[in-house]
């Protein structure tokens, strides 16, 4: 739990909102309505959940702008607003949310520079003198990793890899050979970069499969951050590509290949097909999956759950399977609910 405290007047005035009730009022930390208790700030987005801060028991709240405060407060008057407990009013309470948490986020203590005595540094590998090595990791040679680069526990450096400055590996992860990851990354626990990608072809005498060698590599641009047991695959020649700044969450699949944009979001459990090109800024919903070879123009968005078969243009929005445009996707389901709803009429 943070130890930071903030009056709220002063967080108030920190995130640019308006302060209705007392300034003084301490909040140490920021919980959902249901956990809340005191000392805690919570936060607004929609009227149903503004119908329960009369129960909650949370200190204080960042609400959104657009909510009737006669809901929070019995006998609220606009004329001379007041509340017993603090409000901080915002354009967007998920966004003053998220700058809530980062000032209550514990600041990390910063690793010594050093190697631990049970890690294995081979012959001709190269560590920035800024660097920390943690427990039972192992860098290979011909490796290096960058200035005040992290590698917490058991990570695994193969050969010829290259680590940029300020990236954080957690337990678990491991860069395979001649992989390239930018600055400023973040790796969570279990992430494989650098894996075999999937491939095989029918053997000649048509028993079994013949794998297919993959002897390219995965370059990962800076600032990208990559969720827990997440796998980014070599490429079969060539490179597999993840843009500067995307953001890839737990438990997803990027095949042999491809070619991700810039400033990308991927959801839980999504599965990208090999070859599959992602342009700047597209986002993909959990569990949505890509078949191999297609492209998904820059900025658009597929829904979770979406199988995505042909080409995307940019800025559209898909959805479905197979994933269409989404405003035809619901008048589809409108339709098959009116033909269902026929249906049951007639069974009758």
């Amino acid at each position: 739990m943070s130890t930071l405290q903030f009056k709220a007047s002063e967080l108030a005035s920190r995130l640019g909102a308006e302060l209705l009730g007392p300034g003084d009022v301490a909040l140490h930390r920021l919980d959902s309505l249901d956990q809340a208790g005191p000392g805690s700030l919570a936060f607004i987005r929609t009227h149903r959940f503004a119908r329960r801060w009369p129960e909650s028991k949370a200190s204080a709240a960042i609400i959104s702008r657009s909510i009737s405060l006669s809901d929070l407060v019995p006998g609220f008057d606009p004329a001379s607003p007041s509340s017993p407990r603090p409000l901080l009013i915002v354009p967007d309470a998920d966004l003053a949310a998220i700058q809530a948490a980062e000032l209550f986020a514990p600041r990390p203590e910063p690793h010594a520079p050093g190697v631990h005595p049970s890690a294995v540094i081979e012959a001709g590998a190269t560590i920035a003198p800024s660097a920390w090595i943690g427990p039972h990791c192992v860098i290979m040679t011909g490796a290096t990793v960058g200035e005040r680069c992290a590698l917490l526990a058991r990570v695994t450096v193969s050969r010829d890899v290259r680590i940029g400055d300020h990236t954080v590996l957690h337990p678990g992860v491991t860069v395979l050979d001649r992989c390239v990851v930018g600055a400023r990354c973040i790796f969570h626990a279990g992430v494989v970069i650098g894996a075999d990608g999937f491939g095989y072809r029918p053997a000649p005498d048509g028993r079994g499969l013949v794998k297919i060698p993959h002897i390219g590599n995965v370059v990962i641009e800076d600032d990208v951050e990559i969720g827990a047991n997440s796998c980014v695959d070599r490429a079969k020649f060539g490179t597999t590509l993840v843009g500067a700044g995307t953001k890839i969450d737990n438990l997803v699949q990027v095949g042999h290949n491809c070619r991700i944009g810039r400033g990308c979001c991927l959801c839980g459990h999504v599965g990208l097909a090999g070859s599959v090109i992602l342009g700047d800024g597209v986002m993909v919903g959990g569990q949505a999956g890509v078949s191999d070879n297609v492209e998904i123009g820059a900025g658009a968005k597929i829904s979770a759950g979406a199988g995505v078969t042909s080409d995307v243009p940019p800025g559209s929005v898909y959805m479905g399977i197979p994933a269409g445009p989404a405003s035809e996707w619901r008048r589809v389901y409108a339709m098959l609910r009116r033909i269902g709803k026929r249906g049951q009429q007639v069974e009758h």
